[in-house]
C-alpha cells in the first residue's frame, strides 16, 4: 500500500488530533538517555517524527512512551531500531526556544513493553503492556537495599556537585525498586547499563545490576581522587622546595654565608688532590683547575664541567701498583683447573708468567689470543689475572668505529668522557690491572677516525708510559698494565697493530676434549644455572658424545653448553611439575628434547659418485669440510662455476681444468673429449661466499674423477694450492682443517708436503686417528684419492710422464 493511501486511512479526531487506541502509546525515540519511573528528565527533540509525536501527545493530553534507540545514528528509527522496554511518561512542559529547538520536560510513570507497532501514523505508535512494579520483599532484597544505599552514598561523596536534597532522598527511600531507579539515573554510568536496569523487572536482578555498575564507578572515582591528590602533593612539594631555597639564599646572603657550601667542597677536592699521589705535572694542572673553580659560581655552566674533570683526576689510580705475587705452582694449578687441553697455550702463558716474575719492571709482550669462538680466549685472560693476583677488566672493541672511544672526547664537547681505556682503569682502581681488549679484529673505521690507529700507542710498551687521553689532556702511565687482546681472525687487523702483539693461536677442540670439558665444567655450570641439584640430573658419556657429534659442529663449546642447558631446562620443567624426581640422560631422550639430528656424516654419501671430492676449508669459526662437485654435458668446452665463489677460487678451478687437460694422456683421458663437453663445477652451500686457493687440489681431483669416471675415496679429504706445473703448494689453517676432518669422520687427509711441519700444532688425538698423505704434485694426489687410477708413462716430459706407473 502506498504512503499516501495509508495517510488517508488514518483515524482522525476533532481538531486534527489523531486517534490513538487505548492500549497504545505515541513513541518518542531518544538518543543516549534513559528515563526511569518517578524521574523528571528534560529532552531536546529535533527530528520531525519526534516533534510531531510530542505535539500529538500534548494536544491529546495523553502520555507518551520514551524508548532508547539501539542505533544512535538512525534518523528515522523503526521498530527494530528501538529497545522493547521503555517508560510511560507524561509531558509536563513543551517549550520552543528562540533557535527553534524543541524541549519537552517528561516525568516517568511506569515501565512498559512494546508488543507491536501500528502502521498508518506519521510517527511511531505502538501497542504496549504496562509493567507493574514488584512489591515483594525478603531478607535478601533488604540486604541488597542496604548495600546499594551504602555504595550510592560513597559515590555521591566523590561528587561534590550533588545537592544535599538528593543525598537525603537516597537515605530516605525505602522501596528497593525506586532506590535502584534513582541511583541509576543520578550516577554517571553508561547508557547501555541504564537500559539494562530499566529492563530488569525482577528486583534482585535490578539491584545486582545497579550494584555492579556502582562498584565499577566507585573504583574509577577512587583512582581519579588518588591521582588528583598525588598531583597536588607533588606540585605543593615543588612549590615548597622552591620557596625554601629562595628563603635559604636570602638568609645566607644576609649572614654572609652563601659560599660556605662551595668552600667545603673546594677544600674536600684540595685534600683529595693531595692524597692522590699524582705526578707533578698532573698535580699542577689539578690545582690550576681548582683555583678556577674557586672563582666561579656554582650556577655557571663551566662549573659542573670543571668539577667533573677534577673528579676524574682524583679518582684515577696514580700511585704505583703493588708488585705481582706470582707463584709458578699456583699459576699452573689455576690454568689446569680453569681449562682442559690447550697444552701449548698453557705452556706459553707459564713462560710469560715466569718472565714477569724474574723481571717485574720489564716490558713484556702484548699477548693476542687468536681462535674461533668458544675456545676459551676470554677465560684465559681471567686465569692470567688470578695467577698474577691482579684485577681483571674487559673492554669490548666489537663495532667500535670512533677514535674517541679509545682516546676520549675533548672537554669542550657536552657530555665528554674519557675513552674506554681510562674508564676501565678507573673501574679497576689500579694501574697494574689485567685489561682484555676483546674482539680487536672487529674494530671499524669511519669519518670519526680509525680506532685501530689509536690502539698503536696503547699497545706499544715503548710509548704507552705517557698515553694521553683527549679528555684528561695529561700523560697517564700504562706501562705497568698487562694488555691481552683477542681475535677470531687476523685478516682484519692492520699490520702495524699486529706487529705489536705476540700471537697465540687457540685450536678447536677434539671430540674427546669436548667430552672432558663437558664433564668438568659445562654440565655442572648448567645444572646450577637452571636451578637443579647435582643428584637431580645425570648425563652419560654416550649422551654427551651424541650431543657433540649430532647437534653441534663447532671448534669451541658454546653450542655444546647451550644444548646441555636445553636438556637441563627440560629436566627442570619435569621436576617442577612433579612428574619425575631424577632424570638420567643416556641419549635416547635427545631427539625429543633437542629435535632431529642436525649433523650427520654425509661424506660417504656425497663421494659415492664420480666427480665429487671432499676439500677442507678454513672459516672464522674454525675448520670445515667443503664438497667440490663436477659434472659435464654436451657442449663446446666452456667452464661454468657456481656456488658464490671468489676470484681466487675461480682461478683455482680454471687452473685445475687446465692441469687435467695437461695430464689427460697419463690419466687415460681422450683429449678430444674436452672440446665436446661443457664442464660445470659447483660448490654447495651457495648462500655462503667462498674464496681462497686451498681448494685447488680438491678441484683437480673432482675433475680427474669426472673424466676418468672413478669415484674419489669416501674416507679422504684434501687441501692444497696447485700450480700450472702440477706442484702442490702449502696453505694455511692446517690445524683447524685437520680437526674439521676428524669431526666429519674422515680417516685420511691429503696435505701439501711443505705443510708437514704444521702437524706439530695438531693435537695428539687427531694424529693418532687420522692418516696423513703428503703431496708434492698432483700425481701424488691422484694416487692418494683415486684408488683405481693407474697413471701411464708420459711421453711429453711432464711430471706425470717422469713418474713410474703403479702405486704403493
Amino acid at each position: 500500500m502506498e504512503q499516501s493511501e495509508r495517510e488517508g486511512d488514518r483515524p482522525a479526531g476533532a481538531g486534527g488530533v489523531l486517534v490513538i487506541p487505548v492500549d497504545a502509546l505515541v513513541i518518542v525515540p531518544i538518543r543516549n538517555a534513559v528515563l526511569f519511573p518517578g524521574m523528571i528528565l528534560p529532552l531536546t527533540i529535533s527530528r520531525e517524527q519526534a516533534i510531531h509525536a510530542a505535539q500529538q501527545a500534548v494536544k491529546a493530553e495523553s502520555p507518551v512512551g520514551i524508548l532508547l534507540q539501539r542505533n544512535a545514528e538512525a534518523e528515522a528509527p523503526a521498530g527494530d531500531d528501538l529497545f522493547d522496554v521503555g517508560t510511560v511518561a507524561s509531558i509536563l512542559r513543551y517549550v520552543t526556544l528562540p533557535d527553534s529547538t524543541h524541549v519537552i520536560v517528561c516525568q516517568g510513570e511506569q515501565r512498559f513493553r512494546v508488543t507491536e507497532y501500528l502502521p498508518a501514523y506519521p510517527f511511531p505508535v505502538a501497542r504496549i503492556v504496562r509493567i507493574e512494579e514488584p512489591a515483594e520483599s525478603d531478607r535478601e532484597i533488604e540486604a541488597r537495599l542496604i548495600r546499594l544505599r551504602e555504595r550510592a552514598l560513597e559515590v555521591l561523596h566523590f561528587m561534590p556537585q550533588i545537592s544535599q536534597e538528593l543525598i537525603h532522598a537516597v537515605k530516605s527511600i525505602s522501596q528497593p525498586g525506586a532506590l535502584a531507579d534513582l541511583v541509576a539515573s543520578i550516577t554517571e554510568i553508561k547508557t547501555a547499563d541504564r537500559q539494562n536496569v530499566l529492563e530488569a523487572v525482577d528486583l534482585p536482578t535490578r539491584l545486582d545490576v545497579v550494584l555492579d555498575c556502582l562498584l565499577q564507578r566507585l573504583e574509577v572515582l577512587r583512582l581519579s581522587r588518588e591521582i588528583d591528590e598525588r598531583t597536588k602533593a607533588s606540585m605543593d612539594q615543588h612549590q615548597r622546595e622552591y620557596l625554601l631555597r629562595e628563603q635559604l639564599k636570602s638568609i645566607q646572603k644576609e649572614l654572609g654565608e652563601g659560599e660556605a657550601g662551595n668552600a667545603l667542597e673546594i677544600e674536600g677536592l684540595r685534600k683529595a688532590i693531595g692524597e692522590a699521589q699524582m705526578p707533578e705535572e698532573v698535580a699542577s694542572q689539578a690545582n690550576k683547575e681548582l683555583k678556577r673553580l674557586e672563582r666561579m659560581s656554582d650556577g655557571s655552566a663551566e662549573y659542573s664541567m670543571i668539577r667533573a674533570y677534577l673528579d676524574w683526576l682524583v679518582e684515577l689510580p696514580w700511585r704505583e701498583p703493588e708488585p705481582d705475587r706470582i707463584e709458578m705452582a699456583e699459576a699452573r694449578r689455576i690454568l689446569e683447573a680453569d681449562h682442559f687441553g690447550l697444552e701449548q697455550v698453557k705452556k706459553r702463558i707459564v713462560e710469560f708468567l715466569a718472565v714477569r716474575k724474574l723481571n717485574p719492571n720489564g716490558h713484556g709482550p702484548i699477548l693476542c689470543f687468536v681462535g674461533p669462538p668458544g675456545v676459551g680466549k676470554t677465560s684465559l685472560g681471567q686465569s692470567i689475572a688470578r695467577a698474577l693476583g691482579r684485577r681483571f677488566v674487559r673492554a669490548s672493541l666489537g663495532g667500535v668505529h670512533d677514535e674517541a672511544e679509545i682516546r676520549g672526547h675533548r672537554r669542550t664537547y657536552i657530555g665528554a668522557l674519557p675513552g674506554n681505556i681510562i674508564q676501565a682503569i678507573r673501574k679497576a682502581g689500579s694501574r697494574g690491572c689485567v685489561m682484555m681488549l676483546d674482539e680487536v679484529d672487529k674494530l671499524g673505521s669511519g669519518i670519526q677516525g680509525d680506532p685501530s690507529a689509536a690502539l698503536l700507542e696503547v699497545l706499544d710498551p715503548e710509548q704507552n708510559d705517557s698515553f694521553r687521553d683527549n679528555y684528561l689532556a695529561l700523560p697517564f702511565d700504562l706501562s705497568r698494565m698487562l694488555f691481552i687482546t683477542t681475535a677470531n681472525v687476523l685478516d682484519n687487523v692492520p699490520g702495524p697493530l699486529r706487529d705489536r702483539m705476540e700471537l697465540i693461536e687457540l685450536p678447536g677442540y677434539t671430540q674427546e676434549e669436548k667430552l672432558e670439558i663437558a664433564r668438568r665444567y659445562l654440565v655442572g655450570r648448567q645444572i646450577e644455572q637452571n636451578g637443579l641439584k647435582a643428584g637431580q640430573i645425570e648425563f652419560s658419556d654416550a649422551a654427551l658424545l651424541a650431543i657433540i657429534r649430532d647437534y653441534t659442529r663447532e671448534a669451541g663449546v658454546r653450542s655444546l653448553e647451550r644444548m646441555i642447558g636445553a636438556v637441563c631446562r627440560r629436566a627442570a620443567v619435569n621436576i617442577a611439575e612433579g612428574t619425575i624426581q631424577r632424570m638420567q640422560v643416556d641419549g635416547s631422550e635427545l631427539p625429543g628434547i633437542l629435535g632431529p639430528i642436525r649433523f650427520e656424516n654425509e661424506v660417504a654419501l656425497r663421494t659415492g659418485l664420480a666427480g665429487v671430492a671432499t676439500g677442507l676449508a678454513w672459516t672464522p669459526s674454525g675448520g670445515d669440510i667443503l664438497f667440490i662437485e663436477a659434472s659435464r654435458t654436451a657442449g663446446d668446452g666452456k667452464l661454468i662455476l657456481t656456488g658464490q665463489l671468489g676470484e681466487v677460487m675461480k682461478e683455482s678451478a680454471q687452473a685445475a681444468l687446465t692441469l687435467v687437460k695437461t695430464h689427460a694422456r697419463s690419466l687415460g683421458i681422450e683429449v678430444a673429449v674436452f672440446e665436446k663437453c661443457t664442464v660445470h663445477v659447483h660448490v654447495p652451500a651457495g648462500a655462503i661466499p667462498k674464496d681462497g686457493p686451498s681448494a685447488g687440489v680438491a678441484m683437480f681431483i673432482a675433475l680427474a674423477s669426472l673424466f676418468t669416471d672413478m669415484p674419489v675415496r669416501n674416507d679422504t679429504a684434501m687441501t692444497g694450492e696447485i700450480s700450472l706445473r702440477g706442484l702442490v703448494l702449502p696453505v694455511g689453517g692446517i690445524k683447524d682443517k685437520v680437526l674439521a676432518a676428524m669431526r666429519a669422520g674422515i680417516d685420511r687427509v691429503l696435505l701439501p708436503a711443505r705443510n708437514r711441519r704444521d702437524l706439530d700444532e695438531v693435537p695428539a688425538a687427531a694424529k693418532e686417528r687420522l692418516t696423513f698423505v703428503f703431496l708434492d704434485d698432483v700425481d701424488d694426489a691422484v694416487r692418494g684419492a683415486l684408488p683405481e687410477a693407474r697413471l701411464k708413462d708420459g711421453q711429453d716430459g711432464s711430471a706425470a710422464g717422469r713418474l713410474r706407473s703403479g702405486f704403493p
